[in-house]
């Protein structure tokens, strides 16, 4: 594996961070608020904002390898009636892809959200036809618990997404 660290968002990251997610692979199997050119601006957007939520209700942190932000790992709490969730979202750049990189920053922001917050489960849905990601989330211990058919429309298409989660007790 690559060694890489895990660490709060800093302002000089949305250069390295502009550069890795301009890459329309990675942003098509993520949402529609990860935009496709990824700029400068959106860059400097994003770390901004996440440096501005401090760490009350989420986790942002940098994936750093060579000391450069590569990626993004981050879990947020949830509310209402999902109160005792959080949502797992993450993205990597592609030359560190088949790495173990993703594997183990999943596991990490994950120990340290179940030692952090009053949480039971850590939750994350990836595209069902994202292999790769659906792979790291079993790799770190989560279960798929279903396939959402026809759940999500990306790219003017439909398509079906999984409902992945690791338990506060199967985290060892």
């Amino acid at each position: 594996m690559i060694p890489f660290i895990l660490r709060p968002w800093q302002l000089p990251d949305a250069e390295s961070i502009a550069a890795a997610a301009n890459n329309p692979k990675i942003a098509a199997n993520l949402r529609n608020v990860f935009p496709s050119p990824y700029t400068l601006a959106d860059a400097e957007w994003f770390v901004g904002d996440c440096i501005a939520k401090g760490k009350a209700r989420q986790l942002m942190r940098a994936i750093v390898i060579g000391g450069k932000a590569a990626g993004s790992v981050s879990v947020a709490l949830k509310d209402d009636v999902y109160e005792k969730s959080a949502e797992l979202g993450y993205w990597l750049a592609e030359e560190y892809w088949n790495k173990g990189v993703m594997t183990e920053a999943v596991r990490q922001i994950c120990r340290d959200a179940f030692a952090r917050y009053d949480i039971l489960r850590i939750f994350a849905e990836p595209f069902a036809d994202n292999r790769g990601s659906r792979r790291v989330l079993e790799k770190a211990g989560f279960t798929c618990e279903g396939t959402m058919r026809n759940g999500v429309y990306k790219n003017g298409r439909v398509s079906s997404y999984c409902m992945y989660a690791l338990l506060r007790e199967e985290l060892e």
